[in-house]
């Protein structure tokens, strides 16, 4: 499969799939909650590289980027049911449900939620749903799903008020520290400007005053100096890097590459005195 099926449009999808895949770069608008079924599933941030399992449960923040890299278990097969956590919908039980957000949350991320019965028992009853192709979940009935689980990961964490419903607009973060550590993402800049709490506008002036130069130049400086220190440092091989530093197509990285430094990848480096 090479896209996870939706089973509540937007909300609810299923992913099968059957060999290893890495994802190139991942933006999650939305908190999002990961049911693994089968197989196991590592998920890569600036901060943190978190690994699960079958019968794991993990809780991802909104508003981050990442990789995630999905390996098919010893049956072959490879499973998860994703939920995102939709901010209407949040704002949604929170007032149905009076939910009110003391302080901000400071705990990590992106975390795995403890196993519980309430918890376990939630997850195999979404499962059918997942694997039945001729059985359709209404948005209704996809709903009350959503909000069960919400209330069981309460249960199981009550400090994720803060995490979940703190609906304050993103703050501006360290510009310099969040592309040093972000700039391998192959993402629109219009979307870093977002994560970093900034307009397009904003984002460009407050680049320019830190780097020196327009963000995309930037970006492709950066990652072209990393691949050259990676291909004459570290002897990796042009085929194993280009997709980790944000490039679309091998192709594309030696075209890039060979504009920059002279030659292409596989024909060694120009050497400046």
């Amino acid at each position: 499969m090479e896209s996870p099926a939706e089973i509540l449009p937007g909300v609810i999808f299923y992913s099968y799939l059957s060999s290893e895949r890495k994802e190139k770069a991942c933006v999650w608008n939305h908190h999002t909650l990961v049911l693994q079924v089968s197989g196991q599933m590592v998920l890569e941030t600036s901060d943190q590289n978190i690994s699960i399992s079958a019968g794991d449960v993990l809780l991802i923040h909104k508003n981050q980027l990442g990789t995630l890299t999905k390996t098919p278990g010893p049956n072959g097969h490879y499973e998860t049911i994703v939920i995102s956590l939709q901010e209407d919908l949040m704002r949604q039980i929170a007032l149905e449900d009076k939910m009110e957000v003391h302080g901000k949350y400071t705990g990590p991320p992106n975390l795995c939620l403890p196993n519980n019965a309430f918890l376990t028992g939630y997850f195999q009853s979404i499962v059918p749903y997942a694997r039945s192709s001729g059985s359709e979940m209404t948005d209704e009935l996809g709903l009350l799903k959503v909000k069960e689980g919400i209330k069981l990961m309460l249960i199981a964490v009550p400090e994720l008020h803060n995490f979940l419903f703190d609906f304050s607009e993103p703050y501006k973060i360290d510009l310099e520290r969040f592309m040093l550590s972000n700039y391998h993402f192959n993402v629109p800049v219009e979307k870093l400007a977002q994560l970093t709490g900034r307009s397009l506008s904003g984002y460009k002036r407050d680049f320019q005053k830190i780097f020196g130069m327009p963000p995309r130049k930037w970006l492709q400086d950066k990652r072209l100096n990393e691949a050259r220190h990676l291909l004459e440092s570290k002897n990796k091989k042009p085929s194993s890097i280009y997709l980790d530093l944000g490039f679309e197509s091998l192709s594309h990285f030696s075209y890039a590459f060979k504009k920059k430094f002279g030659r292409t990848p596989t024909e060694g480096l120009v050497k400046t005195g």
